[in-house]
């Protein structure tokens, strides 16, 4: 009888232990739990094996939380093919490319906003005195850009440098250039259009805002994020230029003079800089996105610990009244031409972002849910495709919620 209640007593410490060790490592539930249908999300392997199997990409890590709970968490593929194949794993980390927009970048000058230490209708040219306006065809020039031209990408800047591409900004700018000489050099490009006129998503506007951020509050963006929004988050495998404890998790991207860059950025402008930069050069993890995204849904705030405030969030997630053809709101993707990485479903107040490399993250706060996507689609050779699955990843995550009114609304 002692031997077997033993035998009994082993068995469920050994069980509690799997549950235990099982939980901490995804923090999953039961999506039901959540109001999530598990068997819908079902179809998630499906369109992903048929992406894998079609070679769009080696892989890809799906996250879907609700309602403060993971319901989904899995990695497909392999985290590269070159130069041998590598499984991918649900804690790799990615370049993000241009999601350091809206999570480094835009937050960390709203949190400025916040503090009084600048605001949205200030000039561009009161802290980039290289920037030029936007000039007529009878050489008269326009109104001056403002602040919020640049997050909402209507400052008249071009989307990127001429020519572009890995090869096109070396031979321009060499292999490493001062941020202070590449904005100088951003501020007196021709402008396209006069500002708040039209949309022309710009990586050079978020550059020139990395650079405000750090006239301002003496940081650079990767020190100030670190700082104000990492780490009082708890974001500890989220950071430019990620060390060697990160980078040996680092998932591959593309082959540059015979080697895949792992753990360096991929893109040429932000490479250019040192890795350090507003547009491109974020790297992160789905678990740690997660905990932004939450941060996101409560309002600006994640255990305790605040990083914005609810009007701060809300004005970011809201299409820019003075801008509203452009579909974005202060950092975040809303309704622009960009922005089917939310697919059809999700509500008109849901909002994300994307990165060349294949990362998206959606957030929908009306019902606590948000999608992160990840995938290393420029490995090998910058040719893998991912924007349709996108849209249909999303609308898998948001037909699989089973009560989409959030408590204490009405419909």
């Amino acid at each position: 009888m002692k031997f077997s209640i033993r035998k009994i007593g082993l068995a469920l410490a050994a069980a509690l232990l799997f549950s235990a060790c099982s939980m901490g490592a995804s923090g999953t539930v039961r999506p039901e739990g959540a109001g999530i249908s598990g068997k819908h999300l079902r179809h998630l392997d499906e369109i992903l094996e048929q992406a894998l199997a079609r070679k769009d990409f080696p892989g890809a890590v799906v996250l879907i939380g609700r309602k403060g709970k993971v319901v989904f968490r899995k990695a497909y593929g392999q985290s590269q093919w070159v130069p041998k194949p590598k499984p991918m794993d649900e804690e790799m980390v990615f370049d993000l490319a241009s999601i350091t927009k809206p999570v480094a970048t835009a937050t960390s000058l709203m949190i400025l906003v916040e503090e009084g230490k600048i605001s949205l209708e200030e000039k561009v040219k009161d802290f980039v005195p290289d920037f030029v306006p936007y000039v007529d065809a009878a050489g008269a020039p326009g109104e001056d850009a403002r602040i919020w031209h640049l997050l909402t990408h209507t400052s008249g800047l071009p989307p990127y440098v001429e020519p572009g591409g890995h090869a096109g900004v070396e031979e321009q700018f060499g292999k490493r250039l001062p941020a202070e000489e590449l904005v100088s050099h951003i501020a007196r490009l021709p402008k396209t259009d006069p500002p708040g006129q039209a949309l022309h998503y710009s990586c050079l506007g978020y550059i020139t805002l990395a650079h405000i951020i750090k006239k301002v509050s003496g940081l650079n963006i990767a020190d100030f994020s670190r700082e104000r929004i990492f780490q009082p988050l708890g974001m500890k495998h989220t950071s430019f230029c990620p060390g060697e404890k990160l980078r040996v998790l680092c998932v591959s991207t593309e082959v540059l003079d015979g080697r895949p860059l792992v753990g360096v950025v991929h893109d040429p402008l932000a490479r250019l800089q040192g890795g350090v930069s507003g547009n491109a050069g974020l790297f992160s993890t789905a678990d740690d996105l997660a905990v932004f995204a939450e941060m996101m849904i409560g309002n600006g705030s994640y255990k305790g610990k605040r990083i914005l405030g609810p009007l701060t969030v809300a004005r970011m997630t809201t299409i820019w009244p003075k801008a509203a053809f452009a579909g974005r709101g202060l950092g975040w993707d809303l309704d622009s031409p960009q922005s089917t990485s939310g697919g059809d479903l999700f509500g008109p107040h849901s909002y994300g972002h994307t990165g060349y490399t294949g990362t998206s993250i959606w957030i929908d706060a009306d019902t606590e849910t948000f999608l992160i996507f990840l995938t290393n689609r420029v490995h090998p050779d910058d040719k893998g495709v991912v924007a349709a699955l996108r849209s249909r990843v999303a609308n898998v995550a948001a037909a699989a919620i089973q009560d989409p009114k959030k408590p204490g609304t009405s419909q």
